[in-house]
Order: C-alpha cells, then structure tokens, then sequence
C-alpha cells in the first residue's frame, strides 16, 4: 500500500475524534468535549480537580459503543487562541472520563496498553516524546489507527521553565513533525513535562496549533520506588469521577505495574458506568 493512500486512511479514521465544531467561548482556545456539546469548560480547577467518587457496588452492563461516522473534516481549524492556564479536565454528559499515557511509545509497555484498550474498545491519549516517536513510529500508526489521540510532550522532556523560547520551539516544532509523520496528523494538545507551564509555552503551543491539557487525577505511578499495581489501581478508582482526566505513564521507567493496573481498572470503571473517551477540539 502506497504512504499516501496509508496517511489518507489514518486521516478518516481520526476525522471523528477531532471533529471541527463552533463554542461560544470567549478567549477559548478549546473546549474539551468528550461526547456532545452540553457547556464550555469553566474556570480551571485547582490541582485536586472534582471530586473523589467511589465505584459503584454492582457493575452494570455498560460498555463504550465505538465511534461512529468518520469522515472528511469540513473546514480547516482556526488559529488556536492562547490560554492561560490549561485545561484540566473534560465537560460531557454523565460519568466521562479520559486516560493519559505520558513519555513514550516505549515497545516494552506501550503495546500492552493499546491492547487493553483495544479489548474493550476504548479510546486515550498519548502524549509522546519525539525522542522516543521517532525511534518507534509503528507504534504511533497504530494509535491512529486504532482511534487514539497523539498530543505532544516535547522532544527530551526537559523543564520548560528553565528554556528560553528557541529552545522551547524546537521542542515542540521537532515532536510535532514526526507526530505529523507517524501518526499522519500534527497534534492538536500538548503537555508540559512534570506540569512545569509557562507564558512562552501557552504562547508557542498556540501558534502550533495546540491547546495545552494537564490533568484532574495522578496516579504516581512516576514514583520511586514504582508503585505496585493494585496501588495504582487504587488511586485510579478513588480519584475516578465526572470530568476527571487520568495521568499515567507508558514510558520513562519500569511500566509494567501500570499495563496490569489498567488491565485491572479499566473493565471496572465501564462495568460502574463511566464513558472512557477522548476528547474533541471545539473552535471559538
């Protein structure tokens, strides 16, 4: 198969999770909105984000239905308007929630992530070091083939705050264009490594086209010592509720108390009702 008719399929697949749509938001540069429209995203959340909410008691059948309705975006995205702050969490219907991987792909654990999802037909986001995408591009074709959203985490995780603004550029320009050319899409969100964010970040992730996303829940699983898995399962489902966003990590360490953790969470947070999702970029 031809690279551009590979890129053209990626590109249909993807067109229904960064689906185009007016908010009337003024000075927004995004809303994230996992599902429909129902309200703009308010002022940001401090660090604890919503509330903790307990699983239910008895799962339920529910299961996320897949996306449905790919096709051509209709129009070209504006120019990103720059924030202040980044988003923290999510505005949807129900009990929505979206799960974030930070520092890969790493072929040790990022595969056995993408399978979990796969088995239950979820979809999350990957925020990748280019240092790492470029070594590991098959990795980045199938989370765009698998409905995944790709954002950028910068080339070498480095501190931001302490860069001046070529150095940020670079980055970020460099994870953007080998995003672009693995995953067939230049990324629409980024994140700054360790959540270290500054007016020259806000301001150079905009002029690339990217809304800066943070998170609700950290599950830790960073740590040192590396936590366990039933911690991070713990973590996870005590911090599990509406809006929230989940960080965990694929790469940057020893992941595999996290690939059992989600293997362990995930069906559990669908059986108690919660819609697992990624969110779509919505244009004021």
């Amino acid at each position: 198969m031809k690279d551009d008719q590979i890129i053209t399929r990626r590109r249909a697949l993807l067109a229904g999770a960064v689906a185009l749509g007016a908010a009337g938001v003024a000075g927004a540069a995004g809303v994230l909105v996992p599902d429909t429209v129902e309200e703009p995203v308010g002022p940001v959340a401090g660090a604890a984000g919503a509330p903790a909410r307990r699983l239910a008691s008895k799962p339920s059948a529910y299961r996320l239905e897949p996306l449905t309705g790919y096709g051509v975006p209709r129009a070209a995205p504006r120019r990103t308007l720059v924030r202040h702050e980044p988003l923290l969490s999510v505005s949807g219907r129900g009990r929505t929630m979206v799960l974030t991987f930070d520092d890969g792909p790493d072929p040790r654990y990022t595969p056995g992530i993408l399978n979990t999802l796969r088995r239950y037909d979820v979809r999350a986001m990957f925020f990748v070091c280019g240092g790492m995408a470029v070594a590991n591009k098959g990795l980045l074709a199938r989370m765009a083939d698998e409905g995944h959203i790709v954002g950028n985490h910068t080339w070498t995780h480095p501190l931001l705050t302490r860069l001046d603004r070529a150095r940020i550029r670079s980055e970020m320009e460099r994870t953007c264009d080998v995003i672009e050319d693995a995953y067939g899409e230049r990324p629409l969100w980024f994140r700054a490594p360790y959540g270290a964010w500054n007016r020259a970040a806000f301001q150079l992730g905009a002029e690339l086209g990217m809304d800066p996303l943070a998170w609700t829940v950290d599950s830790r699983d960073w740590t040192d010592p590396v936590p366990g898995a039933r911690t991070i399962v713990d973590r996870v489902e005590h911090g599990a509720a509406p809006g929230v966003v989940v960080l965990s990590h694929d790469a940057g360490g020893d992941r595999s108390h996290t690939v059992q953790a989600l293997h362990d969470y995930l069906p559990r947070l669908l059986d108690s009702g919660y819609h697992i999702t990624v969110p779509r970029r919505q244009y004021a």
